[in-house]
């Protein structure tokens, strides 16, 4: 994180004495990343952190991942995964369906009703954009609020748990990393502060404000860790609540940032696709196309350009407005586009001519670009519109 905050009681000095009304002392932990040498922060316990009574396997959802052979653009409808009212029922945490995947970055989509179990994801961060809904999610950093638009952050082994609180359903759109997720470098003084040429700032940013105090024994808690096949789950009981924390300061804390505050940067010309970065982790980074602008040249053609980005699968999720490159190719509220690295892609037929004179884009995206390619989970498969390859020339296959 790019600032400082400190939420609830803390001792005056770090690593000191910090005792309770009754005169016990608070457990202090540390949760700091890259071995204790980057970003931490400092969290006081009513109880002991470490703590479990009890520890079992947890099967994971379907984590399977499929080859994207042959190579080719493929078009995935997400909201065809949950089109009953199964949602219901569902949550956030064990009703994700494995979209796309690779090393470095797994792709979900959730559509849920119900409370998740506590949970904390022991293997990178987690960046989960809200399509559409409300939610609560609690932490042991506090309480943070959920709406339509937002990124919710949540650094590697937060314990936490996901509470809808609207009428409709809450659609979620996860992005678990192997890394950590933060601010691009660029974006960022030598000190960390965001930088006046950012797309957003640090008030952009909302994390907990009081602590979280719940009570309760023998509380489960589901984990997700490596194991020595790739990604396998634990199920924890803590003897105590696990949000028992009064006090805590650091850099390191889960928040939220929605997508209306961010700043599109806009020019004569089209720009290229790194001016909407928001966010990236290793070997993947995190865009977003907004309502804006377009560009002013008297002679300028506001889609994108063909392209071919040499070194990266780019994958677009569609969550609002209308996509004027994609017009004609099936792409609705919910699509992904998935385009892999070493095949050029660019608007559908008829849509440059259409956007001549254009002013304004009204439509919103989150797109990830990867560094290494990504395969199909189950719920990709699942969901695949599968003549999406052709739009371009209007027919195939030939087979």
């Amino acid at each position: 994180m790019a600032y400082y905050r400190s939420v609830g009681s803390v001792p005056p000095k770090r690593h000191t004495q910090h005792r309770t009304p009754d005169g016990g002392l608070y457990s202090e932990e540390l949760m700091g990343e890259e071995g204790f040498s980057s970003d931490s922060s400092l969290l006081y316990h009513r109880g002991v952190p470490s703590a479990i009574v009890d520890a079992t396997a947890w099967e994971l959802p379907d984590q399977t991942l499929t080859e994207n052979r042959p190579l080719k653009p493929r078009h995935l409808k997400l909201h065809s995964l949950f089109a009953s009212q199964d949602w219901k029922s569902a949550d956030v945490v064990t009703g994700r369906r494995l979209v796309l995947g690779n090393g470095d970055v797994r792709i979900s989509y959730a559509v849920a009703g119900e409370a998740s179990p506590l949970y904390r994801n022991a293997i990178g961060d987690e960046c989960v954009y809200v399509e559409s809904g409300e939610a609560t999610v609690e932490t042991v950093f506090g309480a943070l609020s959920a709406r339509a638009g937002d990124y919710v952050l949540l650094p590697r082994a937060t314990t936490h748990r996901w509470l809808p609180t609207g009428e409709e359903p809450l659609r979620a759109y996860v992005i678990e990393a192997n890394s950590h997720i933060a601010p691009p470098k660029r974006y960022l003084s030598r000190y960390g502060q965001l930088l006046e040429n950012a797309p957003y700032c640090e008030r952009d940013l909302h994390g907990p404000s009081e602590p979280l105090l719940a009570e309760g024994t023998d509380v489960e808690v589901l984990m997700k860790h490596r194991g020595s096949e790739g990604v396998t789950g634990t199920r924890y009981v803590y003897p105590t609540h696990p949000f028992d924390v009064v006090g805590w300061d650091g850099h390191l804390y889960p928040y939220t940032f929605n997508v209306s505050d961010f700043e599109p940067i806009t020019g004569r010309v089209h720009q290229p696709p790194p001016v909407h970065q928001v966010f990236e982790g290793t070997n993947f980074v995190i865009c977003n196309f907004v309502p804006r602008k377009v560009d002013y040249h008297p002679l300028a053609v506001p889609v994108p350009y063909y392209h071919s980005n040499v070194d990266s699968d780019e994958v677009m999720f569609y969550c609002g407005g209308n996509y004027e490159a994609r017009k004609g190719s099936g792409i609705e509220q919910g699509s992904i586009s998935l385009h892999p690295g070493g095949h050029s892609h660019g608007p559908q037929p008829g849509a440059v001519e259409r956007s001549l004179g254009a002013e304004f884009f009204d439509e919103l995206a989150v797109m990830i670009d990867t560094f290494r390619p990504l395969s199909l989970g189950e719920g990709g498969v699942a969901s695949e519109d599968s003549g999406y390859a052709w739009t371009w020339a209007g027919r195939g296959p030939l087979s």
